[in-house]
């Protein structure tokens, strides 16, 4: 991976400004994998994230319906994996025909990392009390800072 970052997140703010800074980065056939328990802020991210690419819909977590479609800057497809058991069921949602169209959000990642692409910006949230901790590893260089304060 090209460039691999950690950050410490203690508030939505700061979640909010993690997203603000990784923006301007994404491009339409990027995808940004999703990866953490329940809880640790991967909707919420998708949600600011999606606000600072001009999505002037609701986003919310496709859990039920698998995945969601935005239009912003570009098209933006939001998936969910939660539900699916099998790789067979993510196999069917056809993901590189999504991936080659769209900028591509996927929550539960580990369930489709066999059918990822390579250049793909992976992002772990997790509990690490009293913050969340944000690993970022991405194909590209992204410039967002060596903090969230800065």
């Amino acid at each position: 991976m090209e460039y691999s970052k950690e950050f410490k997140i203690y508030s939505k703010e700061d979640t909010k400004t993690l997203a603000k800074r990784i923006a301007p980065h994404l491009q339409s056939g990027d995808v940004v994998a999703l990866y953490g328990e329940l809880g640790t802020g991967k909707t919420f991210f998708t949600q600011q994230l999606c606000s600072f690419l001009e999505v002037t819909e609701n986003v919310s977590s496709p859990s039920y319906v698998l995945m969601n479609e935005y239009r912003g800057r570009f098209s933006i497809c939001h998936l969910d994996l939660y539900r699916l058991d099998s790789y067979e069921e993510v196999l069917e949602l056809g993901l590189h025909d999504i991936f080659e169209q769209n900028l591509t959000i996927i929550e539960w990642a580990e369930k489709a990392e066999l059918l990822l692409p390579e250049k793909v910006i992976n992002i772990h949230f997790e509990f690490a009390d009293p913050y969340r901790l944000v690993k970022i590893e991405s194909y590209k260089k992204l410039d967002i800072g060596k903090s969230l304060s800065e």
